[in-house]
């Protein structure tokens, strides 16, 4: 098969028209005012409040550091139950609070944490369960809020891949006690690099905010030993641009994600997340998970790979196989989580990926 000329990328980022942008960040020059919580950054945090349904947001230069932030402004000791089946920042996040992991296996069927597992690895050491959202997917948020409950434990969801998102008509920002957003460019919504945090308790607001800012309180006060967390101007205004035709861009990626189910649904072997009924998606990405099917996972890869296509294996390995984690885990504790990461392929999506592009796939793939 001949290779095209222009790689397909699991994922491109939107843009919105040059002109805008141009438009937006044009009064930068007359402002000089860059970074440090500017005019834009301002805008943007209000209209993602409202967008989000959050009672309370805090916009940082990426999510990753909006995750550490909150692990640290919830004052967490100890353990910190999660799941092995994500990014790297997740785990990454809560070891850099100075705080241990503890792994959490996941469920068969939308590869969120299993909370009928999860109370079996609550200790006296556990202070928090830090959930995530896997492709947009829910977690079962209300039997890990019962045990929460039960065992006085805080709850952080990793919310990257649920941007607008709701269950039953409720917002992804207003579940525990905060959840982290990533805007990286490659995400439904971004402003470049960038991220927030929701929460909903008016006493966390001065800390998170003094937390991504080296603790400053005021110009002569400095109340904690804080960090560089906060999104500069530029970010901001990528941001405006970008919510303006948020709902464009989800409906493009429902009509890609409906092509890819009309081809690939029902081929044995091949099982593609359920539509889970009273969720509003956004469509972020296409995981296909190959198991008993005539190809492997990794020849399919092979295949749209020599084809110039590059769908990516996404998550694996999980995290506890992770090098930088060999000596404390063991990726067989966790086997769901296990077989799903050596067996899931993410295909390419995108707003702007045409449709006859999903059908060359899906012929690949079914090849």
């Amino acid at each position: 098969m001949e290779k095209r000329r222009e790689p397909v990328r699991v994922a491109r980022s939107s843009m919105p028209p040059f002109e805008e942008y141009a438009d937006m960040i044009k009064k930068l020059w007359d402002s000089r005012w860059l970074t440090n919580m500017g005019e834009l950054h301002h805008q943007l945090e209000e209209q993602l409040k409202e967008y989000l349904g959050a009672s309370h947001l805090s916009l940082f230069v990426n999510g990753h550091m909006a995750l550490e932030t909150a692990l640290r402004a919830l004052g967490l000791t100890g353990e910190v139950i999660t799941t092995p089946f994500t990014f790297a920042s997740t785990a990454h996040a809560i070891v850099q609070n100075g705080l241990t992991p503890v792994f959490c296996d996941i469920r068969p069927d939308n590869y969120t944490l299993d909370p009928e597992k999860l109370e079996a690895l609550i200790t006296d050491k556990t202070s928090a369960i830090l959930p995530v959202h896997v492709y947009g997917n829910f977690c079962d948020v209300e039997k890990i809020q019962e045990i929460a409950r039960r065992h006085h434990l805080k709850v952080i969801y990793d919310a990257a891949h649920a941007f607008g998102e709701e269950l039953q008509g409720i917002g992804a920002a207003r579940f525990g006690d905060a959840s982290m957003f990533s805007f990286h460019a490659t995400k439904v919504f971004h402003t470049i690099e960038g991220g927030a945090l929701a929460f909903h308790d008016l006493e966390l607001e001065q800390r998170v905010n003094g937390l991504k800012n080296f603790g400053i309180m005021d110009e002569e006060t400095v109340t904690l030993v804080g960090g560089n967390g906060k999104m500069n101007e530029f970010q901001a205004a990528m941001g405006l641009c970008n919510l303006k035709y948020i709902g464009q861009e989800i409906e493009k990626r429902r009509c890609i994600d409906r092509r890819y189910r009309e081809r690939l649904e029902g081929t044995k072997g091949i099982t593609l997340c359920k539509e889970e009924p009273g969720i509003k998606r956004n469509y972020a990405y296409m995981p296909v998970v190959f198991e008993g099917y005539k190809k492997s996972r990794d020849q399919v890869a092979a295949q749209l790979e020599a084809a110039g296509i590059y769908p990516r294996k996404y998550f694996y390995p999980c995290v506890n196989a992770y090098a930088c984690y060999q000596d404390r885990y063991k990726q067989e504790d966790t086997p769901v989580a296990q077989r799903i990461s050596m067996n899931v392929l993410t295909l390419p999506m995108y707003a702007d990926l045409p449709l006859d592009t999903v059908d060359e796939i899906c012929d690949i793939v079914l090849g």
